[in-house]
């Protein structure tokens, strides 16, 4: 289980100073962000704004466009089921119900325990063995009802 730093307003600023001279530093400083906080808190958002001369509407755009952002930290593990068309086709939205349900929470939700992040992923890489998930990090192809429930236990344990 990954560890993150409390929120912290000097952090951040090192983390906006170390990497604002970096072509297209926006997502570098997003991501940096998140590693270290586990998600790009709100007040981050003004502050890479005006570090890299944008305004906070932009900002707000792009951490809102990636999906890979998050707005709040992360449970222990973390279930990404890939939601793009082949893994569609092969049964994936089917499979994603099935994990909502199992877990109790909608994509994008962590359990009441913050044990489990269920999210949305828009391509593993995994078509050729859609439908496709990933447990923190680890990918898993060709998933059926059987081995989706084996990750969702996995990760609740």
């Amino acid at each position: 289980m990954r560890r993150y730093e409390a929120w912290s307003v000097p952090r951040a600023a090192e983390i906006i100073a170390r990497e604002k001279h970096r072509p297209g530093a926006a997502l570098p400083i997003l991501h940096a962000i998140q590693e270290t906080f586990g998600c790009v808190p709100e007040a981050a958002v003004p502050m890479v704004a005006e570090a890299l001369n944008l305004s906070r509407a932009e900002m707000h755009g792009t951490v809102t466009f990636y999906h890979d952002f998050r707005k709040s930290p992360p449970g222990r593990r973390v279930l990404k089921l890939c939601r793009a068309e082949s893994c569609q086709a092969a049964g994936g939205d089917a499979l994603a119900a099935r994990a909502e349900e199992k877990l109790g929470v909608e994509m994008g939700e962590t359990t009441a325990d913050a044990r489990v992040t269920l999210e949305a992923v828009y391509c593993l890489g995994l078509c050729h063995s859609s439908p496709a998930a990933m447990l923190d990090g680890h990918v898993f192809g060709m998933l059926d009802e059987r081995k989706l429930d084996a990750l969702v236990k996995e990760a609740q344990a």
